[in-house]
This record gives structure tokens, sequence and C-alpha cells, in this order.
């Protein structure tokens, strides 16, 4: 799986944390959601941690399922 890339937070004086990415909010964050997150991306890979939070982690994968012949029309695949 290649690298998620873009990706940074802000965390607030409120305590919200809003994740971004480029420049679009992509999550964001109260509470105790919120501690979780800033314990997870202190403690791993930060632009993974992210990615795997906001739901950009699967990107990437969709032409090779697309390819799968589970997936072909035309129902399941001959055995």
């Amino acid at each position: 799986m290649g690298d998620a890339t873009g990706f940074r937070y802000e965390q607030r004086s409120d305590g919200t944390v809003v994740v971004l990415h480029g420049t679009r909010k992509a999550a964001t964050l109260r509470g105790p959601r919120a501690d979780e997150f800033l314990d997870a991306v202190t403690s791993e890979d930060p632009q993974l941690v992210m990615a795997r939070w906001t739901g950009n982690y699967r990107r990437g994968n969709e032409r090779t399922a697309k390819q799968h012949p589970r997936n072909r029309a035309g129902g399941r695949p001959s055995r």
C-alpha cells in the first residue's frame, strides 16, 4: 500500500481536532475521540493514522478489486 500524504491536523483551544487533507476539512473530532486520535497520531505514522481516521486509507485498490472475477458482470466465476 502506498504512503498517505497531504494530511495535517490542527488542535484547537477548545479541544477539537480538525484533520485536513490538502486545504479541505476531512474530519472534525471532539471529546474522547479527539484524545484517542492525538494518542494514535503521536505513537504511529501520523500520515497513515490520519488516512485511517478519515476513511482515505483504501484509495488505490479500487481498480484491482474491479478486475477481480467475483466483481465482474455476469455473476459468479465458473469453476
